[in-house]
């Protein structure tokens, strides 16, 4: 069925590939997290002090720890720092594969030591088959290795990343392209937690979360894989730490299409940033060119979640972040030549929305080969209706319908009783859960109990996911680009777990393709490997292995 690709990638149907419509069919979402066995619950740290990283939460990581194919979940966990206590931890679920899931976190030794954790952030730093956890946090950050046996090490101060500060998201990306992953940390806020700024009405209940104009921002942080366990810092010699960010989403694509991967930050009230990978171990600040750090009015947006994602389907990566309540949530459409236009009215998103968005994920719930937009909102302030009753501070979710060419419905209202849940989201994560061939969702909530989103009807129709398998480029294939052709059209992916809020998705790559049973797939590797797999089936998990690829 397979063959490895000549030195030409072509770009061609599949003469076998169905030309039929998609099928038009409604898919319900609905949360099954207390019957999968899924107690956890956050601990945001709320108190009277009002203290910023309260508002923050923690992500939730897709981690197949255990190689069986069944992802599994990781949620992080805050802390309580305000009265000095430590955090309740940190919890594993091991996906049973029959719709259950087991908290293994006692053996697994991933209980976090008592650190207020933010980011989950996943990836093979050492190339042994086994997907490792970097955690970012209030304080420190931690790297836990996983010993292939079920139980992780911390690795942190061999490797060397503990860092400082406050961290928000981060992601592995093999920068240099040398076969082993490296690691961007986007850090938040200078917080003194000794000394919480009054905010607010000065009258008993009205005391509010500050606005982070208040505080500095931080540099962010790259750490280049030495290749023996250890990384060295190199944020200033690769020209990403500036100290004016406020970082929280994170986002990691090939905007340009030259084979190396760039970086994309939404800041906090501070204009966004997009690093341009120079291919020499340094990156161009090209934020001000490509158009992509201020909304259209040009006012810096309070950017929270971050995607790279082809939206339209003409080859080439945009943009999308959210943001800030009675702002909007931007889609910066990709122009080529590393241009890009604020292309959010024109493809049908609201220009203002009254949810304050946090997590986000392109991804087609509805397998018809057009990538949607699922976004999770909560507000940051838990007294804001007293200051504007319009506002609250428990929010539904949206999820926004592709209809083609990049054009987008709002279609939460229709999607089942998950979007009628009102909840402070936070991080968010996609991936096959249940292996039926359609994406679920999970959500983490601040100060409460997570959502898992079971899909039903997004496989009515038809898919395939990849999982690709590294040898000379890194063991996970992470930066891979792979194209699949279906019923017409072609759709261009990397493999990418990272962007959203603090969060990582499903390392597979799920590609729907309507009516279409069969699919060309292409893959580019790191290395600049190609191969090409025609008439691939529907329905099918397909094992992508550089071994196979030519130069």
């Amino acid at each position: 069925m397979s063959r490895p690709c000549s030195a030409v990638f072509l770009l061609l149907a599949s003469p076998l590939v169905s030309q039929q419509t998609p099928v038009a069919s409604r898919v319900r979402f609905t949360d099954v997290a207390a019957e999968s066995g899924i107690s956890f619950r956050h601990e945001s740290g709320a108190s009277a002090d009002k203290q910023m990283f309260e508002t923050f939460g923690s992500g939730v990581g897709v981690i197949d720890f255990d190689n069986d194919g069944k992802p599994d979940l990781f949620f992080a966990n805050g802390a309580n720092l305000s009265q000095g206590k430590r955090s309740p931890g940190n919890v594993l679920y091991r996906n049973l594969g029959n719709g259950k899931f087991e908290d293994v976190t006692a053996k697994a030794r991933l209980a976090g030591g008592g650190m207020f954790a933010t980011g989950v952030i996943v990836g093979d730093y050492d190339n042994d088959g086994f997907l490792d956890i970097y955690l970012t946090g209030f304080g420190a950050n931690r790297l836990y290795r996983n010993n292939g046996d079920g139980t992780f090490a911390d690795a942190t101060a061999k490797a060397g990343v503990g860092a400082g500060g406050w961290s928000a998201s981060a992601a592995w990306l093999d920068y240099d392209r040398d076969g082993d992953i490296d690691l961007f940390v986007g850090r938040y806020l200078d917080y003194d937690i000794r000394k919480p700024p009054f905010c607010g009405f000065n009258k008993p209940g009205y005391r509010m979360y500050c606005e982070p104009q208040l505080f500095d921002g931080m540099p962010a942080l790259l750490y280049r894989n030495n290749r023996d366990g250890t990384f060295t810092d190199v944020s200033r010699d690769a020209g990403v730490a500036n100290p004016v960010g406020k970082s929280l989403g994170v986002a990691i694509g090939d905007i340009d299409l030259d084979g190396w991967p760039d970086i994309f930050v939404a800041n906090d009230g501070v204009r966004n940033f997009l690093y341009r990978n120079k291919g020499d171990g340094t990156f161009d600040d090209i934020t001000y060119g490509a158009g992509v750090g201020y909304d259209v009015n040009g006012k810096a947006l309070a950017g929270m979640g971050a995607e790279i994602a082809d939206l339209d389907g003409d080859g080439l990566p945009d943009i999308f972040f959210t943001a800030f309540s009675d702002q909007y949530n931007p889609i910066f459409r990709n122009l080529g030549k590393r241009l890009f236009e604020d292309a959010t009215v024109k493809t049908g998103l609201p220009p203002s929305v009254r949810t304050l968005g946090f997590g986000a994920k392109v991804f087609d719930f509805d397998n018809d080969g057009h990538p949607d937009i699922y976004v999770t909102n909560g507000h940051v302030i838990d007294n804001v209706a007293l200051y504007d009753q319009r506002l609250s501070y428990r929010q539904p979710d949206l999820l926004y319908r592709n209809l083609g060419a990049g054009r987008f419905r709002d279609v939460s209202a229709e999607s089942g009783p998950a979007f009628r849940i009102r909840h402070v989201g936070r991080g968010l994560a996609v991936a096959d859960f249940d292996n039926d061939g359609d994406i679920d969702v999970v959500v983490s909530d601040s100060g409460g109990n997570p959502l898992l989103l079971r899909n039903d009807g997004g496989n009515r129709n038809h898919w395939i996911a990849l999982r690709a398998h590294g040898r000379e480029s890194n063991r996970f294939g992470i930066g891979a680009k792979v194209r699949v052709t279906a019923g017409g059209r072609t759709q261009s992916r990397e493999v990418n777990p990272y962007g959203s809020y603090l969060s990582t998705s499903d390392t597979r790559l799920h590609f729907g393709l309507g009516s279409a049973v069969a699919a060309r797939v292409e893959i580019e590797w790191p290395t600049g490997k190609k191969q090409i797999i025609d008439n691939v089936p529907a329905g099918k998990v397909l094992e992508l292995d550089e071994a196979d690829a030519n130069r």
